[in-house]
């Protein structure tokens, strides 16, 4: 599988898995899906040309959909991270004589609580930063540390966090043990997405202030908050680096003993006003730094691994693990790349094994904790030699010795085909989830993408738990869908070794049809920039065979033209990037709305700015613009090389004055 492959599968599991984990019935671990997001976030990273669009790490939190949405009255914004001490030197360079408050991050659910006349008006959960889901009732009645009534007049914001203490977490385990909650951080979450208070009555949440948006208060952050009635978490103030450095440490070795989960510290300026004349980047504020933990370790037995179909016939190797609590979530299972790492390890099942946590969340097997002390009774991981799915052979591909099913009928590889197909990035069918799409498989009805768009509400209604408002929705979706494009139809199709770059280098090329795609030869394709013999080889392949498919989607009314918006963007008189070569890295907001805006779609503007974008620094390029988290290789290569370095703010101010956001 190709980088851009494994781009596109990583963003289709975390789409599916948000669906599950905020309609209440999470399907995996916490630290699973961590696992699979970070992983998504180093390869866009590290090939910011193939991020999916949309991409679903530019979603913060919860989509609005189960209460009523509320906009903030300030975006709640998201915070630089940092990982070494001298990130903690420069923030106080930046802000000499300041005092600085360092708290534990807390690992819960953001809140903005909204206090008029003395009394709790509103509670908003964080949601897009923008706007969230009004909780108030929930609130309300099922979190501590909340006073429903202030000795203050004027309007209040107070923002914090929702957390599940661990000691509630594990009494509600202990008393419910047929439905036991995944982690804290899950549960703190479920529980303010609930419709009925009575029905999570016993998931008290503590909620912890960490801002105060107020002018009628004392300028001193934890000084105003307690005198509110608020709880804080452990405010430590501190005059230089080496003060916050020492409390940081502090934190870190107490993180397993506290009664609440973290991931990591918090730096803020303790003076209120202080931190508001700091200003805000695009999406975070310059007033504050968040320093991640190191990696946590731990030892677990492999108790089996298993072997997972992907929709290209991939099949991945699976840890199972005997539970292990790491880095504040319990962790069950881990992927293993592939054999040839497996071998290269020497895992067996039985074995005690390393279980770690890089950046406090990728959970993955580091190795045996000591071979010398196997008792016999280990077993050789054996990898299959037929589909756990169908049972037909498999092939080994590449140095890795990956393995792949040669069943194109495989029903695993069908139902993740048509998951993927669904998926935001390709048809985007956002109503029917991955749930309802493995089940329409199994009774027969799904097999094919073409498959959806003979699908009747009529039909549907069969389902038990789908009602008449579900299958309007499901239909209205799958008619939406059909405007789905060349670009998005070829990501949708999961051709291997066909990225969503490769897609999207088409439409650029001036392909017109997924059918012109196929006509164009080897020759045609290997002219487009970027695509070798062996990706045009697969697309021809591919293509072919799916010919009878694509007549399907034309007869059914599916659009499988190339769309005006992958065409090559034209480049703005004056324009004021022309002739710079440009690498784009971090998180991408609009200063205007404060709303995330996908890496592409940015890359976009500044292409019509006359920018050609790169996707790595070089001697050759001009500029790194750079969003919020971002990483410190680019920066560090940056410097070196001498390459200028600007925040995205300075970019969209001239495209704002280039005419090119209207």
């Amino acid at each position: 599988m190709d980088v851009g492959e494994r781009i596109q599968e990583l963003a289709d599991q975390i789409v599916v898995l948000r669906d599950a984990y905020y309609r209440g019935s999470p399907s995996v671990a916490d630290a699973e899906y961590d696992a699979i997001e970070d992983e998504l976030r180093s390869l866009i990273e590290a090939n910011p040309e193939l991020a999916p669009d949309p991409n679903p790490l530019d979603q913060v939190g919860a989509p609005a959909v189960l209460h009523a949405p509320v906009r903030h009255s300030r975006p709640m914004l998201s915070l630089e991270k940092a990982t070494r001490p001298e990130q903690v030197e420069a923030f106080f360079s930046r802000f000499p004589g300041q005092s600085v408050v360092v708290m534990p991050k807390l690992d819960g659910l953001s809140l903005a609580l909204v206090y008029e006349n003395g009394r709790l008006a509103r509670a908003v959960t964080r949601g897009d930063g923008t706007t969230g889901d009004d909780v108030t009732p929930l609130v309300r009645a099922l979190t501590d540390g909340v006073p429903a009534k202030l000795d203050v007049q004027d309007r209040v914001e107070v923002r914090g966090e929702a957390v599940m203490l661990r000691s509630t977490f594990a009494a509600y385990n202990a008393a419910h043990p047929d439905k036991p909650l995944i982690n804290p951080r899950n549960a703190a979450a479920g529980t303010l997405r609930a419709k009925d208070p009575a029905t999570v009555a016993e998931r008290r949440l503590q909620f912890l202030a960490f801002d105060l948006l107020t002018d009628s208060a004392d300028a001193d952050l934890e000084r105003a908050l307690t005198t509110m009635g608020f709880t804080v978490a452990d405010m430590r103030h501190c005059d230089d680096a080496a003060a916050a450095q020492t409390v940081i440490t502090s934190i870190e070795q107490r993180r397993n003993d506290l009664d609440y989960d973290l991931d990591g510290a918090v730096l803020r300026l303790a003076d209120r006003d202080a931190f508001a004349a700091a200003g805000t980047r695009s999406s975070s504020p310059r007033g504050a730094l968040a320093f991640k933990f190191a990696a946590e370790e731990k030892t677990t037995v492999l108790a089996d691994v298993v072997w997972d179909v992907g929709k290209t016939g991939k099949i991945a190797p699976v840890a199972w693990l005997e539970p292990v609590f790491v880095g504040g979530t319990t962790v069950t299972r881990a992927t293993l790349a592939n054999q040839e790492v497996i071998k290269a390890r020497d895992i067996k099942i039985g074995d005690t094994v390393l279980v770690r946590r890089a950046g406090d969340v990728i959970p993955f097997v580091a190795g045996v904790l000591d071979a010398s002390k196997r008792t016999g009774d280990e077993q050789d991981v054996v990898p299959p030699v037929v589909c756990p799915s169908c049972g037909f052979p498999l092939t080994e591909q590449g140095n890795s010795r990956e393995l792949f099913c040669t069943n194109v009928s495989c029903p695993a590889q069908t139902v993740r085909r048509l998951i993927h197909w669904a998926s935001r990035a390709a048809a985007d069918i956002d109503a029917i989830g991955g749930v309802w799409i493995e089940r329409l498989a199994e009774a027969g009805i799904l097999e094919n993408p073409s498959d959806f768009y003979h699908l009747t509400a009529e039909r549907l209604l069969e389902f038990d738990r789908i009602g008449e408002v579900s299958a309007a929705r499901m239909i209205e979706s799958i008619d939406t869908s059909r405007q789905v494009g060349l670009r998005r139809a070829m990501i949708g199709l999961a051709i291997p070794m066909a990225s969503e770059g490769t897609a999207a280098r088409l439409c650029r090329a001036r392909f017109g049809s997924l059918e012109a795609v196929a006509e164009a030869g080897e020759e045609g394709l290997v002219a487009v920039d970027d695509i070798g013999p062996k990706v045009a080889a697969s697309l021809i392949e591919h293509l072919t065979r799916l010919r009878p498919e694509l007549e399907r989607l034309r007869e059914a009314g599916v659009s499988l033209d190339v769309r005006e918006e992958d065409l090559p963007p034209v480049v703005a008189a004056g324009a004021p990037l022309a002739g710079k070569t440009v690498v784009v890295t971090g998180s991408i907001s609009d200063p205007r709305s404060g709303e995330k805006v996908a890496r592409p779609a940015f890359q976009r503007l500044c292409e019509k700015a006359g920018a050609t974008i790169a996707s790595s620094v070089s001697a050759s390029t001009d500029l790194l613009i750079t969003g919020a988290d971002v990483g410190a290789s680019k920066l560090t290569k940056a410097e070196k090389l001498g390459v200028t370095v600007v925040d995205q703010s300075e970019i969209w101010q001239q495209l704002q004055a280039a005419d090119l956001l209207n």
